[in-house]
C-alpha cells in the first residue's frame, strides 16, 4: 500500500468512525424502528438545505486541528439540549429534530477534515 493512503487513513480514522456509524445507525434503526428513523433521515435530507448549518458543520470540519474535540463537543451538545428538552426547557424542539442536526454536522465535518487531510498530500 502507498505511504501516502497508510498515513491518510491513518490520520482520518475517527472521520471514518463517524461516517461508519452513522451508516450503522441507519441500518438498524431500519431494522428496529423504521418509521422513527425514516423520519430523522427525513429531517436531515431537509435540514441539509440549511446553508448557515452546513458552513457551521464544514468549518468545524476543516479548520479545527484536533476533530476529537468537533466529535466529542458536538455529542456534548447534545446531550445537554437533550436533557434541556426532557426538563421542559426547550419546548420548541424535539430529539428527532436534535438528532437530524447531530447526523448533518457530523457528516458534513468528517468530510470536510476527511478532505483536509487528503490535501495535505500531492499525488
Amino acid at each position: 500500500m502507498n505511504d501516502q493512503l497508510k498515513t491518510i487513513l491513518q490520520k482520518a480514522k475517527l472521520n471514518f468512525a463517524v461516517l461508519a456509524s452513522i451508516l450503522v445507525i441507519a441500518v438498524l434503526g431500519k431494522l428496529t424502528n423504521p418509521e422513527l428513523t425514516n423520519s430523522i433521515f427525513v429531517t436531515a435530507d431537509s435540514l441539509i438545505s440549511e446553508l448557515i448549518l452546513l458552513f457551521v458543520a464544514i468549518t468545524l470540519g476543516a479548520f479545527i486541528p484536533n476533530f476529537k474535540l468537533v466529535v466529542f463537543g458536538s455529542i456534548a451538545a447534545f446531550v445537554g439540549a437533550a436533557v434541556l428538552i426532557q426538563a421542559g426547557i426547550f419546548t420548541y424542539l424535539t430529539t428527532e429534530y436534535l438528532f437530524a442536526v447531530l447526523i448533518v454536522v457530523l457528516g458534513f465535518a468528517s468530510i470536510a477534515n476527511l478532505y483536509r487531510h487528503y490535501r495535505e498530500f500531492q499525488l
